[in-house]
């Protein structure tokens, strides 16, 4: 049986020579299921190749020279009569070397994986793992510098932020209030531009005028800064700023200390304008027993029907207690007069 179905049995003869400086003897060449044999013309075997080891020495010349992988001193030549043979033969090392492994293919293949997942690496793990880095090693001096960066640039499209000599305590009493004694300074009233609330790096917490002239009930105002501040306590704020800003700009940050000017002024224009990400439920709730602080007055502030702000009303901490006080009634009439000086 051949290795060739449509071959029961293939011979041929040929010139076969052991080595270099020996006589080339003529020969039997049988294809077999895996080997050519060399034969004497009287049946005795003289050699066995291995066809997955068979190297042909002259590629499209005639007569045809054939040798084992690795041994080109010894050699098998076949001539045009044997036709047949060399055909099948040909066939035989074209199937084995589609299967024979591809070392350059290999290399290709690796070098290619390979520089797809530099690539992945790049696109999709660098940009988030500098992000990450830098907010980790900017201190804190260095947001409080940046956020000052922005609200001069917010401020020249919502005004300048508000303050007169009667509102500055009170103000300062709201932050102790809600955000703490170290805050005190970080509650900033703008005339125009800031929709409710916004925050930036370094702390600062921006209100529109409306939350404190709109309301009688200082809770509410309350309310819109300690959602502010639990926003911006889920996501770092320098953050959200190079994740606006993109990667060269964190590296630039990062290598220079400083982030470029167009970086700063888009991502103050985008936050006069963007809707702000909602705070969870069971998170605001919290936060609102925390600050000892009804949350209904907050839900109805952000809409009348009380409908899209339920739950809030419904799981409201203290609206058996009450809240523990925000400011005294002067400290409110004062604080509501802060855009009027």
């Amino acid at each position: 049986m051949t290795a060739l179905k449509e071959y029961d049995r293939l011979e041929a003869s040929g010139l076969w020579r052991p080595e270099p400086d020996a006589q080339r003897r003529e020969v039997i060449v049988s294809l077999g299921d895996a080997s050519l044999t060399i034969s004497e013309f009287s049946g005795r075997a003289l050699a066995h190749w291995s066809l997955a080891a068979v190297r042909r020495a002259n590629k499209g010349q005639r007569p045809a020279i054939y040798h084992p992988d690795g041994d080109a001193d010894e050699t098998l030549e076949l001539r045009d009569d044997a036709e047949d043979m060399i055909d099948a033969i040909e066939r035989l090392l074209r199937a084995i070397d589609r299967r024979r492994p591809k070392p350059g293919k290999l290399r290709v293949a690796l070098l290619s994986g390979f520089a797809a997942a530099v690539l992945g690496a790049v696109v999709f793990w660098l940009p988030g793992a500098l992000v990450a880095h830098t907010e980790q090693v900017v201190p804190t001096v260095k947001r409080d510098e940046i956020g000052a960066a922005l609200l001069s640039r917010i401020t020249r499209i919502a005004g300048q932020p508000c303050m007169t000599d009667e509102a500055r305590t009170p103000l300062r009493h709201l932050a102790l209030r809600i955000l703490g004694e170290a805050r005190q300074g970080d509650l900033v009233v703008l005339p125009d531009g800031v929709r409710d609330t916004a925050h930036l790096p370094g702390g600062l917490i921006l209100m529109n005028r409306t939350i404190l002239e709109a309301h009688e009930d200082p809770d509410i105002a309350a309310g819109y800064i300690l959602t502010e501040a639990q926003r911006a306590r889920r996501a770092d704020p320098l953050g959200e700023l190079l994740d606006h800003a993109g990667l060269w700009a964190a590296l630039q940050l990062l290598t220079t200390g400083q982030l470029p000017e167009a970086a700063l002024d888009r991502y103050a224009e985008s936050l006069l304008t963007r809707t702000v990400r909602p705070v969870p439920t069971q998170d605001l709730l919290a936060a609102f027993d925390a600050a000892q602080l009804r949350s209904t007055p907050y839900a109805f502030a952000l809409d009348g029907s009380g409908e899209s702000t339920f739950d809030l009303i419904d799981a409201d901490p203290h609206a058996t207690d009450g809240s523990r006080p925000v400011l005294s009634d002067a400290d409110w009439v004062r604080l509501q007069g802060i855009c009027s000086g």
